[in-house]
């Protein structure tokens, strides 16, 4: 019983919390736009924005990749005289996989940045 009426005093306690804050943080009209973020230069407001183009997108996300490539690479070259077979052999492969898909986006025609 003792158990029951804690958690209904908790919950009660909650309900009233939320009740405050939501009574305590409305917000006038005329400060909606405070809330806002701002950048210099850019109108929030408006609807009126250039889209980015996809190109943009799949070079960064190329260029992400053979980033992260390069930070697999870097431990297999200061470690060559340990494993030095293995080491190559996962290198080359990482290597052969990571230029067979910069193939396809260059057959693909993904790396011009205009069409």
């Amino acid at each position: 019983m003792k158990m029951i009426m804690m958690i209904l005093f908790f919950m009660i306690l909650t309900i009233i919390m939320m009740m405050v804050n939501y009574i305590l943080s409305k917000k006038m009209y005329k400060e909606i736009e405070k809330s806002s973020t701002f950048e210099c230069g850019f109108d929030p407001m408006s609807k009126n924005r250039m889209p980015f183009s996809m190109q943009f997108y799949l070079i960064a996300s190329m260029f992400l990749i053979f980033d992260v490539e390069i930070a697999l690479i870097i431990p297999f070259i200061s470690d060559l005289s340990l494993f030095a077979y293995y080491a190559s052999l996962t290198m080359m492969l990482i290597m052969i996989i990571l230029l067979i898909g910069l193939l396809a986006e260059w057959y693909e025609g993904a790396l011009t940045w205009f069409k």
